[in-house]
């Protein structure tokens, strides 16, 4: 166990001084979007909840478990301006190589206007991209699992065509009995084997995520925490009017507002989510994501940015998930999940 663990380390310090940015300096940025009902609730990402939901597997491969034998589970989500994206799934347990899964995640961003120069009409055009997705898991021991996902990436944007492929490595401790999970996950580790332009080779965006979880005892919650994009600490953008003394000549309040400056990117970082779970056939979720609402919530006013929302409810063999995001004041995401176990379909003997 040790082993994986030392060699995950020094795999994610070495490819933490490879990239250092986050905006605007990668290809493939469809990776990073939400396709759960459920983790859209919970802010738009989570590396930690171990409970059987085979969702979760696209962020964390290491959840992947046996219990997740035989599950489907497929996503829509109706997204800004006629873009729409949706994730499929499917896993298997084997005994002798562990739990395997595929998924195919996809993005449609619909039809635009193709025009020359001068503004002449030429037509239509339009721009997917795609990415297969192959986990594969193994439990190291009772309370350690480790994980990978191997994605195969299509772009396809009017004429021009990328190809690439990437890889997530992913470790859990998960101890059932007192309801608590810990995941360090490496994301989107990989190269273009096909750039968009001859020789022009854009990274990938590459994110080092560390998450826990706890299920209360004697209360039907569950909190979680996420830190996300460890590789570089300042989230910021930034802006060549500001100046290091922040416009301030006092000492003391130089200090105090880098103190307030600092504290403001590490929160960037942090995702939080609660779950109510008053029976296992429902859930109420509540998330927040810190730098989605320093990103997208207008100077003068912030509303319900960074804030999301969801339900999940078992119908007969069915669970449903829907999911609310509050990525602007000018409108939010939606997103929905169905999942199932072929196994309970079958009549036991």
């Amino acid at each position: 166990m040790k082993k994986y663990i030392f060699v995950l380390i020094v795999t994610v310090l070495y490819v933490s001084n490879l990239y250092s940015q986050i905006g605007g300096t990668a290809t493939y940025k469809f990776l990073d979007l939400t396709n759960s009902a459920r983790v859209a609730s919970l802010g738009g990402n989570n590396v930690s909840i171990k409970d059987g939901d085979l969702n979760m597997v696209y962020y964390n491969p290491s959840l992947l478990d046996s219990t997740m034998d035989n599950n489907l589970t497929m996503n829509y989500i109706h997204y800004f301006a006629d873009i729409n994206w949706g994730y499929l799934s499917y896993a298997k347990h084997t005994k002798k190589i562990g739990t395997i899964a595929t998924g195919m995640h996809y993005i449609n961003y619909g039809k635009f206007i193709h025009a020359d120069e001068y503004g002449n009409k030429l037509g239509e055009f339009t721009a997917n991209e795609y990415a297969f997705n192959v986990f594969w898991a193994y439990p190291i021991d009772s309370l350690w699992t480790i994980g990978t996902n191997f994605k195969p990436i299509l772009s396809m944007l009017e004429t021009y065509t990328s190809f690439g492929l990437a890889l997530d490595l992913g470790i859990t401790y998960y101890k059932p009995q007192t309801g608590f999970s810990m995941a360090l996950v490496l994301k989107n580790l990989g190269t273009q084997i096909k750039p968009y332009s001859t020789g022009n080779y854009e990274p990938l965006p590459l994110d080092l995520q560390f998450g826990v979880a706890k299920r209360l005892k004697h209360a039907p919650f569950r909190i979680s925490i996420l830190c996300q994009h460890l590789q570089k600490f300042d989230l910021t953008y930034d802006l060549p009017e500001q100046e290091t003394n922040l416009g301030f000549t006092d000492t003391a309040t130089v200090k105090s507002n880098a103190f307030l400056e600092y504290s403001e990117m590490g929160l960037r970082h942090f995702v939080f989510g609660v779950e109510f779970i008053p029976t296992k056939n429902f859930i109420v979720s509540l998330g927040y994501n810190q730098q989605r609402r320093q990103e997208m919530k207008l100077s003068t006013k912030s509303g319900l940015t960074g804030i999301s929302a969801g339900v999940g409810i078992r119908i007969y063999k069915f669970y449903i998930n829907y999911g609310i995001s509050k990525y602007h004041l000018a409108g939010s995401s939606h997103h929905f999940s169905v999942s199932m176990n072929f196994n309970e379909f079958y009549k036991k003997n």
